[in-house]
C-alpha cells in the first residue's frame, strides 16, 4: 500500500483513539484500536500486593515501555508541575498531526520511513499515561541545573574540537553515535524516538534489562561487590545493584569518555530506581550527580507500563544502506556547488 495513503490513516487512527478514550473506560483502564493502544491507571485502583521471585525478590520480569509525551526539562514559559487532562489531550492530538503530515517530495523526512505507519511513535504506540510538565523533578523548576565553570569549559573545548572535524558529513567519524548504530543511550534508561521497550530478567545474584533500542543488555550484579577499578570503564557504565524494601537500586559509574549524557563527565554517577507499583505498572526514578559538570545533582521519574514481548533483535547496521548513502549525497551535493560555482565564474 502506498505510505502516502497509510500517513495519514495513522493520525485519524490517533484522533478516534483519543475520542474513544475521553469515554468511560473499561475497568482495564486500557483501550485498544488495532495495534494503537493508549493506557491509563484504572479509575478506581484494585487491592495489590506484590510479587515474589523464587528467591524472594519484588518480581520486576516482563516486557516494559516508557513510551511517553513528556519532555525530559520543562519548556521555558511553563511553571506548573502538571498538565490537565485537557491540556495533554490536546498536545497529543497536536502531534498526532505531526505525525500524520505527508512529508515534502525530496525531503530527508520523505525518504525515512514513516514511524506512524508502523505504530512505533508516540501517537501510535502503546503510551504511558504521564502529565508531568517535564520528567524532572528536582530541581523544583523542571531543568537541568546550571553548569559548573569546569562544565562550561568541557563543552566549549569539545565543541572546538568537533569544529576542526569538519561538517557533520565530511565523514562518518563526524556522525552521531546512534547514527552510526554505537550507541543511543542505556543509562538513564530515557525512551528514545521509537523501540521505548525493555525486557527485565532476574536470577539469583543478577537481574538483566534489555533495552529494544540497539539491542543493548545490561548485567547487574546483585552480590554487594565492589565498582571496578576506575580504569575499567564502558559505553554502558558499571552498574551494581540492590534492594530497599520492593525498590530495586541500581547504582551505575565508571562510563566512557565518549557517553556525555547531556554533557556530563565521565565521572558521572546515574543512580536508578525501579518500583513495581502494580499488575502491569512501574515507577522508574534517576537522579544524576556530576559536580564536575552541574551545580547539583537532578532527579527525574516516570511510569512504565507492561507490554507484550519479545524483543527482536535490533540489527541496527545489517542492511543498513543509509551511511554510505548520506556520505555519497553530501559529496552529490558539494559537486553541484562547485559546479554552479564554476559556471557563475564564467558568465
Amino acid at each position: 500500500m502506498n505510505q502516502r495513503l497509510i500517513t495519514p490513516l495513522g493520525a485519524i487512527l490517533a484522533f478516534i483513539l483519543i475520542a474513544v478514550f475521553l469515554m468511560p473506560s473499561p475497568a482495564a483502564g486500557q483501550v485498544k484500536l488495532g495495534t494503537n493502544a493508549l493506557s491509563v491507571a484504572p479509575a478506581a485502583a484494585k487491592p495489590w500486593t506484590v510479587t515474589k521471585t523464587p528467591d524472594g525478590q519484588p518480581d520486576l520480569q516482563g516486557y516494559w515501555t516508557n513510551n511517553t509525551m513528556a519532555l525530559l526539562q520543562r519548556p521555558k514559559g511553563v511553571t506548573k508541575e502538571f498538565y490537565t487532562k485537557e491540556e495533554f489531550f490536546e498536545a497529543l492530538k497536536k502531534q498526532a498531526e505531526l505525525d500524520g503530515e505527508e512529508a515534502t517530495p525530496g525531503t530527508v523526512e520523505d525518504v525515512h520511513y514513516d514511524h506512524s505507519q508502523f505504530g512505533l511513535d508516540r501517537t501510535q504506540g502503546l503510551l504511558t499515561p504521564n502529565f508531568r510538565t517535564s520528567m524532572i523533578i528536582e530541581p523544583p523548576d523542571g531543568r537541568i541545573p546550571p553548569m559548573t565553570a569546569e562544565g562550561q569549559k568541557r563543552a566549549a573545548d569539545l565543541a572546538a574540537e568537533r569544529k576542526k572535524q569538519g561538517a557533520q558529513y565530511d565523514q562518518a567519524q563526524n556522525l552521531p553515535f546512534v547514527t552510526r548504530c554505537i550507541y543511543m543511550g542505556a543509562v538513564p534508561m530515557l525512551p528514545p524516538a521509537y523501540n521505548n521497550t525493555y525486557q527485565i530478567v532476574q536470577s539469583p545474584g543478577y537481574v538483566m534489562i534489555l533495552i529494544e533500542e540497539l539491542h543493548e543488555a545490561r548485567v547487574i550484579p546483585m552480590d554487594g561487590r565492589p565498582h571496578a577499578p576506575q580504569n575499567v570503564r564502558s559505553w554502558l557504565g558499571d552498574s551494581r545493584g540492590h534492594w530497599e524494601g520492593n525498590t530495586l537500586v541500581i547504582e551505575t559509574t565508571n562510563f566512557n569518555d565518549k557517553v556525555a549524557f547531556q554533557g556530563s563527565s565521565r565521572d558521572v554517577k546515574v543512580t536508578e530506581r525501579l518500583t513495581r507499583t502494580g499488575e502491569a505498572t512501574m515507577k522508574y526514578e534517576f537522579t544524576v550527580d556530576d559536580p564536575h559538570t552541574w551545580t547539583q545533582p537532578w532527579k527525574a521519574e516516570m511510569p512504565a507500563i507492561k507490554t507484550d514481548g519479545p524483543i527482536f533483535e535490533h540489527a541496527c547496521n545489517e542492511g543498513n544502506y543509509s551511511m554510505g548513502n548520506m556520505l555519497r549525497a553530501a559529496r552529490v551535493e558539494e559537486k553541484r556547488a562547485a559546479e554552479a560555482a564554476a559556471k557563475k565564474g564564467t558568465e
